[in-house]
């Protein structure tokens, strides 16, 4: 088949880069959102998400004339879906922008055409939702149009490079279907492109994200179990590694991201008399942040008017997304609390405003006051923060490393450090007390 204009529904963290891809291999790309600020932004040339690589790569689509965005769909010879699937407070997903973007392509679809949905879903969601959509338009999918689902399965801060060099699964709705996707993606993509049948590649999505998720709760409760006999978990964590067949995960505040911390919910919601594994694993990531605050509470007590300057609240190192992010949590936790928490996060420094957390704009400003120092977030910014040069700058001489990255020269500097995850250090403390 030859795909020479492509409609984009859904200009996030993967659409946008998706619609730059395809622009680059040469074809022509109209790139969809119903948020007006967004379309505003890149028809002037600017970008509303931050990903490394991106602004040069959407410059040179813009140059070309290869690369348009509007509010509304139009018609192409293939439309691909990738809006948002976040969940309710019951944990169910929440499906309504996935129906109101295939709602949007009807009018506009054609005999031949071929749809893709990249959005993560729950199974079956290709087949028992997008398909009767699509099919109100007297077409019918499979014989008429081409219905696929294909996941993306790329990371944060190497989405350009993973687009491209990922395995991609392509789950048709038919065989021929199947083919179709491939035929479309293999314009850029360089991996592996795997075809299955639709509800296959929406398990296989579920499936990678799931598998991580219970891997970092094991890791999470291992953390605790340490905490609680009082040994620190990253020398336990680093011996238990050194057998040939074991590899722990690093724990840490909990676990974010519109991924893993998700999917493993639709698995949940779709079959709970199974998924029991799933469930508890989950409910252990989501309850870790309480445990950061709990150990923030043996640090310095009472919370009420305590000054907390938190570092990060990125859901992952070196990234500007928000979504799902513990060290946001623990922050609203700590308010809760009675605590006075101020955080920076020098990827986002306007997070503040949109998540109604106090932030500041300059580290220093963020440290000046604190009593303790949060680090929530990875980010190599606070992996070479000099110790020495901050103790003029903060009041606080007392920190906890929720991510496992200070050195020893914290403490040879006169900070006392605390890591989450070695109980060593609290059971010396109350011993003293």
């Amino acid at each position: 088949m030859k795909f020479n204009k492509i409609c984009i529904v859904g200009l996030g963290y993967i659409g946008l880069p998706t619609a730059c891809m395809f622009a680059k291999a040469g074809c022509d790309v109209l790139g969809v959102d119903i948020n007006q600020n967004v379309i505003h932004t890149l028809n002037n040339g600017g970008l509303h998400i931050h990903e490394p690589g991106l602004k040069e790569v959407f410059e040179r689509a813009i140059d070309s004339g290869k690369l348009s965005f509007g509010l509304q769909p139009e018609q192409a010879d293939a439309f691909v879906i990738a809006v948002p699937t976040p969940f309710y407070e019951d944990k169910k997903a929440d499906m309504r922008f996935v129906s109101a973007a295939a709602e949007s392509i009807l009018p506009y679809l054609r005999k031949g055409n071929l749809v893709v949905l990249e959005s993560t879903s729950p199974p079956q969601i290709t087949s028992n939702l997008v398909m009767p959509i699509l099919e109100k338009s007297g077409l019918i999918a499979g014989q008429d149009f081409f219905l696929a689902y294909s996941p993306e399965r790329v990371l944060p801060g190497q989405i350009l490079r993973e687009l491209v060099e990922n395995a991609r699964v392509i789950g048709g709705l038919t065989p021929e279907s199947a083919q179709a996707g491939k035929e479309l993606y293999q314009s850029f993509v360089q991996g592996e492109i795997i075809l299955t049948d639709s509800t296959t590649a929406e398990m296989v999505k579920l499936m990678e994200n799931t598998y991580r998720d219970v891997n970092i709760a094991i890791a999470n409760e291992f953390l605790r179990l340490a905490d609680r006999f009082g040994i620190n978990v990253w020398e336990a964590i680093q011996i238990a590694n050194l057998h040939p067949r074991v590899k722990i995960l690093n724990p840490g505040p909990g676990v974010g991201g519109h991924c893993i911390s998700v999917d493993p919910w639709f698995f949940v919601e779709a079959a709970p008399d199974i998924a029991k594994l799933i469930r508890t694993a989950r409910l252990v990531n989501d309850s870790q942040p309480s445990f950061v605050v709990e150990y923030v509470q043996r640090i310095l007590g009472n919370l009420q008017g305590k000054k907390i300057a938190a570092l990060g609240l990125a859901y992952k190192p070196d990234v500007d997304d928000l979504r799902e992010s513990p060290a946001i949590e623990i922050v609203h936790l700590l308010e809760q609390q009675g605590a006075v928490v101020t955080a920076y996060e020098p990827f986002c420094p306007d997070s503040g405003c949109r998540l109604s957390v106090g932030t500041e704009s300059t580290l220093e400003n963020t440290l000046a006051d604190a009593e303790l120092i949060l680090i929530l977030v990875g980010h190599t910014q606070f992996k070479h923060l000099d110790p020495q040069e901050l103790l003029s700058k903060t009041s606080a001489r007392k920190v906890l490393d929720a991510v496992h990255i200070l050195g020893v020269g914290w403490e040879q500097s006169g900070f006392q450090v605390y890591a989450l995850g070695n109980g060593q250090q609290l059971k010396a403390v109350h011993a003293n007390n």
